[in-house]
């Protein structure tokens, strides 16, 4: 009986800690979207809107603070906030935070817009992919354009004007279904304007400004919004902020989708892996290579990876560990450095703030790899200078250690190897000897110090 009751106490213990009660049933929560907004981000927002769901919320605020990021990770993000299925207001704060570039398209999707004083939005022309300049709007020009002054270029390929055309869509159907400014949502992404919260208010492109997130509520309380077509009058009041915050999972998938994480990462898999098959039965280096490099392949599968910078990578690497094996005195290391440096470059597909190769990382790895081929490229020709010899003779004048005490013959150990030995002195075990000549599988020794004495 009393067994059965511990159980039952721990059954209901076990369901009271596993249920949904960190979080107030009249509560708005509120969700921290700082940085680049990249696959970590959209791992947050997709599990604070289920929490906020299944625990009862009443809205969710998104907090934003972000130079941008991620075309994909957005569009899934607002994916998410548009589905959502309570209200979700996007608030720019605190004051100095900033919503640009995607941070603006996600603004523009909420069903709220707010921002705090001093904070700014827009810039939201789309980043090229490769690293092209960003295209401006062009009209026709006036005759009387003052030659002085620079008009706005075109779009310098097909594929700028439909990565702009999609984008600016994109914002104005946003801008449609919240209500919004469509002019400026246009300009924000052909001329890449941006607006203060004061000129967001006066033109319409945000509904309220707020200095901090308990005047939000305040200022929410009797608001009416368009909520899956049907008109919603918020009740904010009462509520009560409950902030989600990142937890192991979200930091952790941060670190490894950073790009400069992942570079690092598949460059240690490679060289792990040469390092095993160099030398079987190792396992250290083995399985350090094969972990880093299965974690990197995950990363490149989320972020705009550049095949061919990863192929020129591999390539270069390749070429550079292929000089220690075939000799080609400098072609083969210069060819695969060159390679190495190009792949780096080229390699992250995208401009997006908070998502390139830093530099520094890149020049400090060609640099390591150049040092390893100076090293391969030392050790060949010093191996030239050496002189050439075969057979057993390279044994004559090394030293040996007597294994045990012998007088005549008996066996001495070499290099790890136990050989036939013959002696015109006794010998004793771990003495020193010297090796004078070789008679097939037998070495002629002298101890050490006998050998010195001679003339």
């Amino acid at each position: 009986m009393i067994v059965y009751r511990i159980l039952v106490f721990q059954m209901i213990l076990g369901l009271w800690l596993a249920s949904p009660s960190t979080v107030h049933a009249s509560s708005a929560m509120v969700l921290k979207v700082e940085g680049a907004i990249g696959p970590a981000t959209l791992d947050y927002v997709s599990r604070g809107l289920k929490r906020a769901n299944l625990q009862g919320a009443k809205m969710v605020i998104l907090q934003l603070d972000t130079p941008g990021g991620l075309d994909s990770a957005m569009r899934d993000i607002i994916q998410l906030i548009l589905t959502s299925p309570m209200p979700v207001a996007g608030f720019v704060g605190p004051s100095g935070s900033r919503a640009a570039s995607a941070g603006t398209y996600i603004l523009y999707a909420c069903h709220i817009a707010a921002m705090a004083p001093g904070t700014n939005l827009g810039a939201a022309t789309p980043v090229q992919l490769g690293g092209l300049p960003l295209p401006t709007p062009s009209g026709p020009e006036p005759e009387n354009a003052d030659d002085s002054k620079t008009s706005p270029a075109k779009p310098a390929s097909s594929m700028e004007r439909k990565l702009v055309n999609d984008a600016a869509a994109y914002l104005r159907s946003l801008a449609q279904l919240r209500g919004r400014n469509l002019e400026w949502a246009e300009q924000a992404v052909r001329e890449g304007t941006s607006l203060s919260a004061e000129e967001a208010l006066k033109h319409g492109v945000i509904d309220l400004m707020a200095g901090q997130l308990p005047e939000l509520l305040q200022k929410l309380e009797g608001k009416e919004v368009l909520f899956f077509d049907q008109k919603q009058i918020l009740k904010t009041a009462g509520l009560v902020l409950e902030h989600y915050e990142a937890d192991w999972r979200t930091e952790l998938l941060g670190i490894l989708t950073n790009p400069n994480v992942a570079y690092f990462l598949m460059l240690i898999g490679i060289y792990g892996l040469i390092f095993e098959f160099a030398n079987p039965g190792t396992l250290i280096p083995g399985i350090a290579g094969a972990i880093s490099l299965l974690l990197a392949l995950y990363a490149f599968q989320v972020l705009p990876v550049n095949y061919a910078g990863l192929a020129l990578i591999v390539l270069g690497m390749a070429l550079m560990i292929a000089e220690a094996f075939v000799p080609s005195f400098g072609a083969l290391g210069i060819g695969g450095a060159a390679a190495f440096v190009s792949g780096s470059i080229i390699l992250m597909d995208t401009d997006a703030p908070g998502f390139g190769l830093s530099p520094w990382l890149v020049g400090v790895l060609t640099l390591m790899n150049l040092a390893f081929f100076a090293f391969v490229l030392g050790a060949l020709f010093q191996s030239r200078k050496r002189p050439l010899v075969s057979g057993r003779e390279y044994l004559i004048g090394s030293e040996a250690t007597v294994v045990a005490d012998f007088e005549g013959n008996g066996h001495v150990r070499i290099l790890g190897e136990i050989w036939k030995a013959s002696s015109p002195v006794p010998l004793v075990q771990n003495q020193t000897v010297i090796i004078v000549s070789v008679q097939g599988l037998l070495l002629n020794v002298n101890p050490l110090n006998l050998s010195n004495e001679e003339p």
